[in-house]
């Protein structure tokens, strides 16, 4: 009984202070360059939360440093830096206590008179990608586009759609205007859509068996159920297994702690 007790409270306690969040940084503009001068700000999200993350970044001199130390302006877990200069191009993550990262973003800054709005998250596989080349000061001239290197065409608004795109659209783009100069590059990624098995939609027949069905409410972006799910583990083997899962893989210092409990009841025998 009281190894039992042992176990569970061992349990418990690894479930807590194992557990982890991912967050994903944020920027609003949602761009990837900006002149010199320009205000972004960047957000940690978890969960739909914000706590417990600081965003930092490496520069292209290679300095880490965190925001609110020489650079930003830090809000929770936001930063905000209201007057951006060349020096602050480089790569931006958020950062956890615990030392858990987010995904990065690369931010590029630019003292020129071009630059080409892209956007600085990864495009989903099949949406459309709008691309716009700005000037400063701005002008209504045409623009010309160009990914790895080759002309794509020349767009008289500026404004540049990609329909449907798929991983062949992923790859480095800037643009140029006339009299005015070339933007820096940037780096677009495309990720695929996840894969989902859709429900039937038709209505199965009745059966002499009674039926016992259960409605699950699933938002936007949770993926179907699966028609045949597998039967349960047994749930003394599932405790073993998280247990296990846990001690061995998430948190090694329990095993300190098994040892000590070992000791303890070795010296209690005695």
């Amino acid at each position: 009984m009281e190894e039992a007790s042992l176990l569970q409270l061992l349990f418990l306690n690894s479930l807590l202070c194992c557990t982890t969040h991912q967050a994903r940084l944020t920027a609003n503009p949602r761009w990837s360059q900006f002149f010199t001068e320009a205000s972004v700000s960047l957000s940690c999200e978890e969960d739909g939360s914000s706590a417990g993350w600081t965003v930092r970044r490496k520069t292209a001199g290679g300095t880490v440093s965190q925001c609110g130390k020489g650079w930003g302006k830090l809000m929770a877990s936001s930063c905000s830096n209201s007057l951006m200069l060349e020096w602050d191009s480089g790569v931006y993550w958020c950062e956890s206590r615990e030392g858990a990262t987010s995904n990065s973003i690369n931010l590029t800054v630019t003292g020129g008179s071009v630059i080409l709005q892209s956007p600085v998250l990864p495009v989903m596989e099949g949406d459309d990608l709008t691309l716009s080349c700005q000037s400063k000061p701005p002008s209504n001239l045409p623009a010309a586009f160009y990914k790895d290197g080759s002309l794509i065409r020349t767009e008289s608004t500026g404004h540049m759609t990609l329909h449907h795109v798929t991983r062949s659209d992923e790859g480095l783009y800037r643009c140029s205007i006339s009299s005015y100069g070339e933007s820096p590059p940037s780096w677009i990624s495309v990720t695929g859509k996840p894969t989902t098995t859709a429900l039937p939609t038709t209505r199965a027949p009745p059966t002499t068996k009674a039926d016992c069905t259960t409605t699950v409410a699933q938002g936007p972006d949770v993926a179907p159920l699966p028609t045949e799910a597998p039967p349960p583990a047994s749930p003394s083997l599932h405790l073993v297994f998280t247990l296990l899962l846990h001690l061995l893989v998430f948190c090694p210092y329990f095993i300190s702690t098994l040892l000590m409990v070992s000791l303890y009841r070795q010296g209690h025998r005695k």
